[in-house]
């Protein structure tokens, strides 16, 4: 792996924590299992921003970094929808069951980085 995908991954790692723990606001995660809900969508765009700026560290073309912009919001948003769906209808809000839906969430993110890590750098 090149020093610049080293550099990339880094930069999104921090930007997810950043995104989903420091900025996050409770008005963002209240609204994230409502689909089309405003938090929810800011919550992903600000995903996407932090994402563009880990981007120009790189520099991919201006439709590489659309593309991976378009395509992160898209999965962002579904995956949160998705776990935040699970945790509702199986009311598991604390305990064994909770964390591992975090947990899951946590790595399809992850593996979101890893894809888009791949793409820029074909």
């Amino acid at each position: 792996m090149t020093s610049a995908a080293i550099t990339l991954l880094a930069l999104l790692l921090v930007k997810h924590c950043l995104c989903d723990f420091v900025f996050q606001t409770p008005w963002q995660l209240s609204q994230k299992g409502t689909y089309g809900a405003p938090g929810g969508l800011v919550h992903a765009g600000s995903h996407v921003t932090g994402t563009f700026i880990a981007l120009l560290a790189v520099m991919p073309s201006p439709s590489v970094i659309l593309t991976v912009l378009v395509a992160e919001f898209v999965v962002h948003y579904h995956i949160d929808w998705v776990k935040e769906q699970v945790v509702r209808r199986c009311d598991i809000r604390e305990g064994a069951r909770f964390w591992n839906a975090i947990g899951v969430d946590q790595l399809l993110h992850n593996l979101t980085y890893l894809a888009i890590l791949v793409y820029v750098t074909a």
